[in-house]
């Protein structure tokens, strides 16, 4: 099993301001090309693009391949759960929207130390099992977004979980917040394959400070930007997958290009990534992901992602005017709440994987671009 997956968390769209304007078509044709070279694995949730992204890789894959010709991941969605009545219906429910009789793989989605209580509570853990023993799941494992201790928590009382899910890349590896490393190391510890999820970190490592992207092409002329952050990630002991969410058939063809036939990262290689850590690190601001999940709910329909992505290019090139302007003609369209709007509810944080303290840096936004 070659170690790229297709994240389907950001697809290409036919309106970059509608995450539902799914560009089917090019889906379509990014799927072929995938399987065409050999890659497998397929990776979506109930909640992504707006509850869109199982039903389009339903029409783009299941639709169109032979069931056995590749792996499906979904995951239930345990922030949505009130009741243990609630994971029949949603398991239900995306067997529906996707297609199929069984996923490949199946997750408990975004444990955290709250989320993991409640799943526990409502009988989360027993419900998986339940559905691997009725064969509608062959693999059982959870995705994570916590401190280190959680993960070896979780993983001591719950052994039989056969895979983790977990954010890893370059930039987060050494961070206090995140804890990429040490979460692997607890993973490794506890002897479970390991998923990498946002080896990218949502698009931010495809465009580096220039200095840092200087570094990069005077050691390797003919590799692209992001395909540092997925080598690194495929590059680690114990990792099965590493996912990429492509929006673009050339974000595809790149991906697939060096990954079809995988090199590690050589111990040269290692080293200036020590050096391109330290030149992002003196330039990044908001470490956000553009995950999205903080969009969802938000009662002045604030997009933060795109602001934070406009803050920080502002802060990387220094450069206000542009990045004001880009602010000014979104909150123009009327499509979108103004920075200035946030009420402070902080539902937002309470749906951030990264943690970020999302109500203080979008007033920083207000503060610049308003």
């Amino acid at each position: 099993m070659k170690k790229l997956g297709f994240g389907l968390m950001r697809l290409p769209l036919l309106d970059a301001s509608d995450v539902t304007a799914i560009d089917e078509a090019q889906l379509c044709r990014m799927v072929d090309a995938f399987l065409e070279q050999g890659f497998t694995y397929f990776d979506t949730a109930y909640p992504y693009h707006k509850q869109t992204s199982e039903g389009a890789i339903r029409r783009a894959l299941v639709e169109r391949h032979p069931r056995e010709s590749y792996l499906l991941a979904d995951k239930m969605p345990t922030f949505l759960v009130k009741e243990p009545e609630d994971y029949p219906k949603f398991f239900q429910e995306q067997l529906e929207r996707c297609g199929v009789e069984y996923f490949d793989y199946y997750l408990l989605h975004t444990l955290g130390r709250d989320l993991y209580g409640k799943t526990k509570e409502y009988g989360g853990f027993d419900f998986v099992r339940k559905l691997k023993a009725e064969g509608k799941i062959r693999h059982m494992g959870f995705s994570f977004h916590d401190t280190a201790e959680v993960l070896d928590q979780i993983l001591t009382e719950q052994p039989d979980m056969e895979f983790v899910q977990l954010q890893i890349n370059y930039i987060d590896w050494d961070s206090e917040r995140v804890q990429s490393g040490k979460c692997y190391e607890v993973a490794r510890k506890h002897g479970k394959p390991i998923i990498v999820m946002e080896p990218i970190r949502g698009g931010a490592l495809a465009s580096l400070p220039g200095e840092a992207e200087a570094l990069m092409k005077q050691c390797q002329p003919g590799l692209s930007v992001p395909s540092w952050a997925v080598r690194f990630a495929a590059s680690l002991d114990g990792v099965m997958m590493v996912l990429s969410g492509m929006g673009s058939m050339e974000q595809l063809q790149d991906n697939t290009g060096y990954m079809k036939e995988f090199s590690p990262l050589s111990e040269e290689e290692k080293a200036v990534l020590e050096k391109v850590v330290e030149a992002i690190q003196n330039s990044v601001a908001i470490p956000c992901t553009s995950c999205r999940y903080c969009v969802d709910g938000c009662p002045e329909n604030i997009p933060i992602p795109e602001y934070f992505s406009l803050y920080n290019r502002m802060e990387q090139t220094r450069d206000k005017g542009a990045e004001k302007e880009k602010y000014e003609e979104m909150v123009k369209d009327g499509k979108h709440g103004k920075a200035s709007g946030c009420i402070g509810c902080r539902q937002c944080e309470e749906h951030c994987p990264q943690h970020i303290e999302v109500v203080q840096w979008i007033g920083k936004v207000a503060e610049v671009f308003a």
